[in-house]
């Protein structure tokens, strides 16, 4: 393969796989000069044009800025002025998150042309470790849908197969990483955002605790849900992304100032002293049947290398009615003055809050508060839950464009094992778990107690 980069020594290695290596291989061979940052972001840049006219995956790519970051990043390095293992390391940004000088668009036309004037903290702290950014993500509008398919930008489509959804809100991210269009991406996760695409698309995608990551910069959908989260291609690269962005901001009201662990160290660890919690009934019923047995028998090994798997039972939070409240208040003034300016879809989502009460929002804060004090107590006997992440694999976009109405059920269905970990406020992964008689991604959550998410992460990579 031709340089194209600037390192006089650069020698790439003829037969090595650069779209197949984590982002720790990837920052080892920056540092033996093997590879060069630029080439590797040139590279994603060509994937990007070549994919996302079929996959519909990036709003806005960020070529120029990019190679620019790259360039910077080579010189750094070749002056042994290594930031760690993000630098130089293409990423993507799903677009509700705020960039300086690119446009954040939630996929929204009521926000085509909003252009921020700061990074959101999460960029700055990847900004700080040497990332590269190469564009930002198409999602959900506004976030609110698992689908991917209600976007003023178009429809994300599944990589593993473009005829099926990719998942949502963060649909755009898990496909870019799943084609291979950039290393790692950023998402958020307000129901399971960030877990249920990367379940539906083949990769991993992970929610820390509530108050792990900081979310400021990031366009809300519901504050005391919204959580921010990697997804990459293998667990080793999300605890990457996750060690860089995660820990205390002082200017985000829901942050919390709580020790951060060394993420990848602790995948060494082992499982083998790991106690597994399984809560039949809510999260196994009803499962598509290649779902079930995919899950079933990776329980099966899990049990010979765990210290043991025990039949938990869980109450399980439903009631929507808080989200339903803050998102319409964080809408009601552009709703009212611009209504046209949304999905008709989302708009309808929104104003399903416009008649809750204070009282009823005070209520919904109040139990909420409850449920994220008592779920503690099921750690007692156990150290972790595993769960299917998606009760179905990724519907047929035809299907559902064919019949609107099913559009919302099926995407509560898909979220249904995802969201109470959201009002829980526990971390929570979803890892690759095989595929269906049809080659479609099947994906396993593993969740753990508040602010572990080092033990979320080793039984993920023993998976």
């Amino acid at each position: 393969m031709p340089h194209r980069g600037t390192w006089a020594a650069f020698t790439m290695i003829p037969s090595m796989k650069t779209d197949r290596l984590t982002i720790r291989e990837l920052a080892d061979a920056y540092k033996r000069r093997e590879i060069s940052p630029v080439e590797i972001t040139r590279s994603c840049l060509e994937r990007i044009e070549q994919q996302n006219p079929e996959l519909n995956a990036f709003i806005t790519v960020t070529g120029e800025s990019a190679l620019a970051e790259a360039r910077a990043a080579e010189a750094e390095i070749s002056r042994g002025e290594w930031r760690g293992p993000l630098h130089g390391v293409p990423l993507a940004i799903k677009d509700l998150i705020d960039t300086a000088g690119v446009r954040t668009t939630a996929g929204s036309a009521l926000y085509k042309e909003r252009v921020p004037t700061q990074d959101a903290e999460v960029v700055r702290r990847l900004r700080l470790a040497g990332a590269v950014l190469v564009g930002k993500n198409n999602l959900h509008e506004f976030a609110y849908g698992g689908s991917s398919l209600v976007s003023y930008f178009g429809d994300v489509r599944n990589p593993c197969d473009p005829s099926r959804v990719a998942g949502g809100s963060s649909g755009g991210s898990a496909a870019a990483v799943a084609a291979g269009l950039a290393y790692a991406a950023i998402g958020t996760d307000t129901a399971g955002s960030v877990r249920e695409p990367a379940a539906l698309c083949g990769c991993v995608g992970l929610k820390a605790t509530y108050g792990r990551v900081s979310s400021r910069g990031v366009i809300p959908l519901s504050p005391s849900l919204d959580h921010v989260g990697p997804i990459a291609a293998n667990v080793t690269d999300c605890a990457t992304v996750l060690q860089a962005i995660a820990g205390y901001d002082s200017a985000d009201i829901t942050s919390q100032d709580v020790p951060v662990a060394d993420y990848v160290s602790a995948l060494r660890e082992g499982v083998k002293t790991l106690r597994v919690g399984v809560p039949r009934g809510y999260f196994y019923d009803d499962l598509d049947p290649d779902v079930a047995s995919a899950i079933e028998q990776a329980l099966s090994v899990l049990g010979s290398l765990v210290a043991g798997i025990t039949e938990v039972q869980l109450d399980v939070p439903t009631d929507r009615t808080l989200q339903a409240a803050e998102s319409y208040e964080i809408h009601a003034a552009n709703v009212a003055r611009s209504p046209q300016l949304y999905q008709p879809e989302t708009l309808r989502r929104i104003r399903t809050g416009e008649n809750v009460s204070t009282a009823d929002s005070i209520r919904g804060r109040r139990e909420q508060d409850e449920v994220r004090r008592s779920i503690r107590n099921v750690f007692t006997d156990v150290d972790l839950l595993v769960t299917p992440t998606a009760p179905i694999p990724a519907p047929a976009i035809a299907e559902l464009k064919a019949n609107p109405e099913a559009l919302r059920p099926v995407e509560l269905n898909l979220l249904r094992n995802t969201r109470p970990f959201n009002v829980w406020g526990l971390p929570a992964i979803s890892v690759p778990c095989g595929f269906t008689r049809s080659g479609l991604p099947i994906g396993l959550q593993i969740a753990g107690p508040h602010w572990r998410e080092d033990l979320v992460l080793r039984l993920a990579a023993c998976l």
